[in-house]
């Protein structure tokens, strides 16, 4: 029972390993996932460690991998995932690792090389095609400009144009002036540009025309796809040419050689086209060869990356490790559970024997003042609750635990409790049990699938929560009897109708029932008597009733709570906060909250509608203080002997406060002296001191032992602890006192909520019932079939989206609340820090990399 109650048991641990077996002992241990190991050189800096040129050689194999994993996933290749794990290789089959990566590395960089050559020489023929197929057209469109400019400017030897070309038809006009062009392709964004800068640069003596090409070109770097140009600049003169050039440069325009001659072109162009077909050739052999490596990679590239990253996180562990004189050994220290100790010693074994060495491994447990890190041993269902107490801080070490004692009580019941006092609906709660349901059915299946949402992992992670929240929902609506602001009427009503017919019914829509003679007394059978859902004053009646529960419930929470303290102070040895705290808490909680409980059990069994009198609850409890030691009226009096129990309880509450305020600390300043008289330092023995100490009572006196290196900080230590500060206590416990008085007020006020959440759900879904769905209700024939249809899919998504969802996620929270503030602060310090063991499995689920393939 005490390893479900607390956390388990831990030690911290000192490992002395072999160099040779180090290794292997550790990936043992990583394996078993069971040791927190320490890092043993904080100081170092990490390009300082031993194994450093280690990790750098898996840092290089990951990189390699990514290379790979990238390719792959360019070519759309699936990558095989696996269903066993990989243990991590040897140190001497990483060099095996390193070459086969290298190898593949090299082949896919050769290959990718020669593949962008090739597309390079296949984008520059089809450009220089597309030229050759539009250069007549271009050299046409330049005749004819150069005719008619001739016709409407008078020829001379001065003026004649300049883009007249030799050997023109009659119509065009001999030049004196030689005359030259460029041919080029350019991207189809910077032709506007280009053109605009070609004009104002050569002022208007460049002819300049263009064509696009019909089909988009693949970009040989990035593989996008690009729109292009194919452009001709008809000009004259080396100088005019030279400048056209630059600009060419500057757009990065690619410039080709076109002949002016129509034969040499046609050859050229069917040259081209037989390169092409050539090229593509080449180009999908190249794809098909790229592809199969790739393919084959594929089949144990996960294999690789596991094994690379289980490596370069054992590296990562033996840097923390020391290494003696000798070099031959690396001593290590951890964290492990007590019961896994013979799990650990067999884990080193197998190390030891997988590596070879004749030298065994040994393991030795150590005496420390560290603080040790909390674990639990937790499973899927108990997970979920344990993440909602570690939200509010992970549990001091063998500190009581909220989530975990008996694994049926405490967070895993009231949290879903709590909820549902909120939330009471039978209806809402079922649908929430099947929303539940499926998931938890469905577990299998969510799982295996990746990347669902941040928010849709978020329920499924609590899926158990859900459920539970649903069950109980369920049943605190059967209580209240609401099941989507309806009432079932499965028993009948306890009221009777004397000498009441039903035609007076008709007549008469509201009826006041006089308790006296148509209530027979007692207890429904179960949950609320139907007729409420009926009355005028059920509001009123709801109220009172969901009102009271909340106190109940609160005030036994929170004794709940302070009772755990008391286990809390009984395991640790601190007997003193049993008389200066826990004692006080009682009487102090119980001499008001606890008696308000009680009387309002009393006036539930005792008080009916034919006592007298019936002072209110509120009324009394304001009474105790104002009319303290004063004579009631009888109006005001509940029961016999109210003023004698008032008069006690208001004592013991008021004397209760100095108890909590000044006994401890006077107790701590006795302590503390004679603590000072009772100190004898004992002789150093191998290294170890030993120290007379007292236990917290000062009843038994012990001898604590401190292993070697941490003999002078113990010494130390103990110095630190002499410094008594009789203020800072005094002020600490005043503090804690007035917080613990006013919060079991402002606590039980908070409880509160459930009553009040509880109301706005029950209003909220009475509403949508009667301003949505009832109107739909309320017609007759086609159109109220209708009505029905459209009125329940409006009501339908409201209630999922507002009653469900909205309502849920705050009575979810306020829930939470109740249980941070108000339960777990009475016994829960949350100082600890979790057991975040050294484990293959946990890296891997976590890693980035690996989480789309496993």
């Amino acid at each position: 029972m005490v390893s479900l109650f607390r956390s388990e048991e831990m030690t911290l641990a000192q490992l002395f390993l072999q160099s040779d077996s180090a290794y292997a002992c550790v990936r043992e241990l990583g394996e078993l996932g069971k040791v927190l190991f320490r890092d043993l050189n904080p100081d170092v800096n990490a390009f300082q460690r031993k194994f450093v040129s280690e990790v750098r050689r898996c840092d290089e194999l990951e990189r390699k991998l990514r290379f790979l994993k990238a390719e792959m996933e360019k070519e759309s290749i699936p990558i095989k995932t696996v269903e066993t794990d990989y243990t991590a290789p040897l140190p001497r089959e990483m060099i095996d690792l390193e070459a086969r990566l290298d190898h593949f590395e090299t082949d896919i960089r050769e290959i990718n090389k020669h593949q962008m050559a090739l597309k390079k020489n296949l984008l520059d023929l089809i450009e220089f095609r597309a030229i050759l197929s539009k250069a007549s057209h271009f050299f046409i469109e330049a005749e004819d400009a150069v005719f008619h400019q001739a016709q409407e400017v008078v020829p001379d030897e001065g003026s004649k144009s300049l883009l007249i070309e030799d050997g023109m038809p009659e119509k065009s006009i001999q030049s004196s002036r030689p005359m030259s062009f460029l041919s080029g392709v350019i991207n189809r964004d910077h032709l506007a540009a280009f053109e605009r800068v070609i004009w104002r640069t050569s002022r208007g003596n460049a002819f300049f025309r263009h064509v696009e090409i019909e089909t988009p070109l693949e970009d040989p770097k990035t593989g996008d796809m690009i729109s292009k140009c194919a452009f001709m600049i008809f000009l004259q003169g080396n100088h005019l040419r030279s400048r056209m050039m630059k600009i060419c440069e500057g757009f990065s325009a690619t410039v080709y050689p076109c002949s002016d001659n129509a034969e040499v072109r046609r050859d050229a162009y069917a040259q081209v086209e037989t390169r092409i077909q050539d090229l593509k050739s080449v180009i999908n052999e190249t794809e098909d060869h790229r592809y199969r490596v790739l393919n084959g990679t594929s089949n144990d590239l996960v294999m690789w990356m596991i094994q690379t990253k289980k490596m370069k996180a054992i590296y990562h562990t033996l840097n923390m490790f020391n290494v003696d004189i000798t070099q031959k050994c690396l001593i290590a220290e951890c964290w492990c559970p007590v019961q896994e100790l013979d799990n650990i010693q067999c884990a080193l074994k197998r190390g030891t024997d997988l590596s070879g060495s004749s030298v065994p491994s040994i393991l030795n447990r150590m005496i420390t003042k560290l603080e040790p890190p909390t674990y639990y041993q937790l499973n899927k269902f108990t997970s979920a609750f344990q993440n909602i107490v570690d939200a509010y801080g992970v549990a001091t070490y063998r500190e009581a635990n909220p989530d975990s004692f008996i694994l049926a009580l405490f967070t895993v019941i009231t949290f879903p409790f709590l909820f549902a006092v909120m939330f009471g609906d039978s209806g809402h709660g079922l649908l929430m049990f099947l929303f539940g349901l499926w998931l938890v059915l469905n577990e299998k299946k969510f799982t295996r699938q990746k990347n669902m949402g941040e928010i849709f992992n978020t329920i499924f992670g609590g899926r158990y929560v859900v459920l539970l929240m649903g069950i109980f929902a369920v049943y605190t609506g059967l209580i209240y009897n609401d099941c989507f602001s309806l009432s079932f009427n499965i028993f009948g009503t306890s009221w009777t109708f004397p000498n009441i017919s039903e035609g007076f019914l008709h007549d008469h829509p509201t009826y006041q029932l006089d308790p006296n003679v148509s209530f027979p007394g007692g207890p429904y059978v179960f949950g609320i008597d139907p007729i409420w859902q009926t009355a005028i004053n059920k509001l009123t009646f709801l109220n009172s009733y969901k009102m009271k529960l909340s106190v109940i419930f609160g005030v036994f929470q929170m004794l709940f709570g302070v009772i755990l303290s008391l286990y809390n102070s009984l395991y640790f040895k601190k007997y003193s906060n049993i008389f200066c705290e826990f004692i006080p808490q009682v009487l102090f909680l119980n001499a008001l909250f606890g008696y308000l409980v009680a009387l309002i059990f009393y006036k539930w069994i005792v008080v009916d509608v034919r006592t007298e009198p019936q002072p209110r609850l509120l009324i009394l409890m304001i009474n105790m203080f104002i009319k303290f030691a004063q004579k009631l009226q009888p109006s005001e009096i509940l029961y016999h002997g109210q003023e004698t129990v008032n008069l006690v309880l208001v004592v013991v509450a008021v004397l209760c406060v100095p108890w909590m305020l000044l006994i401890k600390p006077f107790y701590l300043r006795w302590k503390h002296k004679r603590k000072l008289r009772s100190y004898r330092p004992k002789t150093r023995k191998g290294g170890n001191v030993y120290v007379q100490l007292s236990d917290d009572d000062g009843m038994n006196d012990e001898y604590t032992t401190y292993h070697n290196d941490e003999s002078q900080l113990s010494e130390n230590s103990y110095d630190e602890e002499e410094e008594f500060d009789f203020g800072n206590i005094m002020v600490l416990q005043a503090i804690h006192t007035i917080e613990f008085c006013l919060g079991c007020i402002s606590n039980t006020a908070s409880y509160l909520r459930l009553w009040a959440l509880s109301l706005a759900h029950a209003e909220l879904s009475e509403v949508l019932w009667n301003m949505v769905l009832h109107i739909g209700l309320s017609f007759k024939g086609y159109v109220g079939s209708l009505l029905i249809f459209a009125t329940f899919c409006g009501w339908a998504g409201l209630t999922i989206a507002i009653l469900l969802v909205m309502e849920g996620l705050s009575a979810f929270l306020h829930a939470l609340r109740l249980h941070w503030v108000e339960f777990q602060n009475k016994f829960y310090s949350g100082e600890g820090y979790l057991f975040d063991p050294f484990s293959f499995e946990k890296m891997l689920k976590e890693d980035e990399d690996l989480e789309d393939i496993l």
